[in-house]
């Protein structure tokens, strides 16, 4: 892998003959930078990592600096929505060394995502390659241990073969890049309200919703926007077909925790999370009862705990959800404070990302 690092650094000193005064003008402006306190937004790094498919193979991985991408005006992308794309998170240990969390699942997940609108899927081992490349390429850009932020890194697989007729394209382009980001939300780890809105559905019975693909986001938009004007986190969505049973929650999944139970929707329009996975394993090595199925609207009067779960956040607790069609309120979180089984699964899964616990379960990868 340090043979990959050496040629491609040498690649880009090269190419780019100004890029080591750059990066010395970057540094000292990055170490003015409080790691604590940077959003969950984009911020500008060295290098994205870039694969091709044509002629019914993919090429080689190729490095580039630029941030734009060069495509075809009748892209099956911008006109079919043949898009789908990942997120996953590197992060710094005590030990000085990177850790990736779960991303044979990121490439899993993208490839049952590029069957669902036909696209051509990228090997696992391709995809791995691409994320161990394009950290290490943007190293200095890993925040440090202890600051509470991260590497995030976003793959996107895209249709870039010209199509009028609607039908796949035969060429696509797969990218990765990488930025450092903090929390998802601002109030970081503490309760916030959630509400439903019968009037908006993220994705329909049998559609996209169980991969993760930019339409169902593109269909989240509005609703998002008007609960957070109203003072929300997020929508907690409905079945779509029936409005009987709880869905996702804004851009993550959700779990209710009664008793020595965790509690998850099964759904054909739910992403598979694998942050809710990963929790879900957590949950069953403590000793809790795991259900995952259909959870009907009114079980929500009977959680001790509820919260939505996802990479960006990885949990989100939950202090009250308002039914704003039927003017009700449920409060969960009683005494405005984290739940202990909330609490206790955020603590332990942050703890094996980070490496300050043992990753018994094989899910972090060492980058160097």
């Amino acid at each position: 892998m340090l043979s990959y690092l050496i040629r491609d650094v040498t690649f880009a000193r090269s190419y780019f003959p100004n890029i080591n005064t750059t990066h010395q003008k970057q540094d000292a402006t990055m170490k003015e930078i409080n790691w604590s306190e940077i959003p969950f937004g984009y911020m500008k790094t060295d290098y994205n990592v870039r694969c091709y498919y044509r002629d019914g193979a993919w090429g080689e991985l190729e490095v580039s600096s630029s941030e734009n991408i060069d495509i075809h005006m009748a892209s099956t992308c911008l006109h079919y929505g043949q898009e789908a794309f990942e997120g996953l998170k590197a992060f710094m240990g005590k030990d000085g060394r990177i850790r990736v969390f779960r991303m044979d699942e990121n490439a899993k997940r993208l490839q049952a995502s590029s069957r669902a609108i036909m696209m051509a899927e990228l090997p696992v081992e391709k995809f791995e390659e691409a994320v161990r490349r394009v950290v290490l390429l943007n190293k200095r850009f890993v925040p440090p241990y202890g600051s509470g932020s991260s590497l995030y890194i976003r793959p996107l697989l895209i249709g870039t073969g010209a199509q009028v007729g609607v039908k796949p394209a035969t060429e696509y382009l797969f990218v990765i890049f990488v930025t450092p980001v903090g929390p998802y939300f601002k109030t970081g780890f503490r309760p916030s309200k959630v509400c439903i809105m019968r009037g908006y559905d993220r994705a329909a019975p049998h559609g996209t919703g169980m991969v993760k693909v930019g339409g169902n986001y593109a269909a989240s938009l509005a609703a998002g926007s008007k609960a957070r004007e109203a003072g929300y986190a997020a929508v907690l969505y409905l079945d779509p077909k029936e409005k009987k049973y709880i869905d996702e929650c804004g851009p993550a999944n959700f779990f209710g925790i009664r008793g020595n139970s965790y509690i998850t929707p099964a759904s054909n329009s739910i992403l598979p999370s694998i942050t809710n996975k990963s929790l879900m394993h957590l949950a069953e090595h403590m000793g809790m009862t795991v259900e995952r199925r259909p959870v009907p609207f009114e079980e929500i009067a009977t959680f001790d705990e509820a919260a939505e779960c996802g990479t960006a956040a990885v949990i989100a607790p939950i202090s009250a959800i308002d039914d704003l069609d039927e003017n009700k309120s449920y409060v969960i979180a009683k005494d405005g404070n984290v739940g202990p089984v909330c609490e206790k699964l955020y603590h332990k899964l942050r703890a094996i990302q980070c490496g300050d616990e043992p990753d018994e379960f094989g899910w972090v990868s060492i980058i160097e």
